[in-house]
């Protein structure tokens, strides 16, 4: 039990200092098209426990069916318990800033014209998975250090629907979104 809490605790270590070696290197840019064709979110569902109003932006901005990509953290989640979107935990963590889970290198596996990164708090995993997305813009919230997203939002992340005009008002200025 010693050696598990040793071994988690080196792991956390492991991966902030892979995320302050990331964090120092310029991002690599995506070469895409004028607009936003994909998106992918990720959300903290521990505090914000209604991810399916993210497909609300394929109507709202004339996207694909399936241009809408979300995957979710929770701390601490039961792997045999169905979740509608696909989840990742502190568990998942390994050595070096890896994340263990098949959902996360499914979604990673992906460029994303857009990351919204719809989480308020500073945590590990959550910027972990933010600095490894391939994304040609990113959008989040004021809480979180201004290195991971190019467009910064103020508000709280329980109020989607302020969430949502504003990014469309800012993207339209952007040019980004008609």
């Amino acid at each position: 039990m010693i050696l598990k809490g040793l071994t988690e605790k080196f792991k956390q270590k492991s991966g902030a200092k892979y995320l302050r070696q990331q964090l120092q290197q310029p991002r690599a840019g995506l070469e895409r098209s004028q607009g936003i064709q994909v998106v992918g979110v990720l959300v903290d569902l521990d505090r914000f426990d209604d991810p399916e109003r993210f497909y609300e932006l394929i109507e709202a901005f004339s996207l694909r069916p399936n241009a809408v990509k979300i995957i979710g953290y929770k701390r601490f989640y039961d792997k045999n318990s169905p979740y509608a979107t696909p989840v990742f935990s502190d568990k998942d963590l390994g050595w070096h800033g890896q994340i263990e889970n098949s959902y996360v290198l499914e979604f990673l596996s992906r460029d994303y014209d857009l990351l919204i990164n719809y989480f308020a708090e500073e945590n590990l995993m959550m910027q972990l998975m933010s600095v490894k997305v391939k994304a040609q813009m990113r959008i989040g919230f004021a809480g979180i250090d201004p290195a991971y997203n190019d467009l910064i939002l103020g508000g709280d992340p329980a109020d989607f629907g302020l969430f949502k005009s504003e990014m469309k008002k800012y993207l339209a200025v952007l040019k980004q979104w008609a």
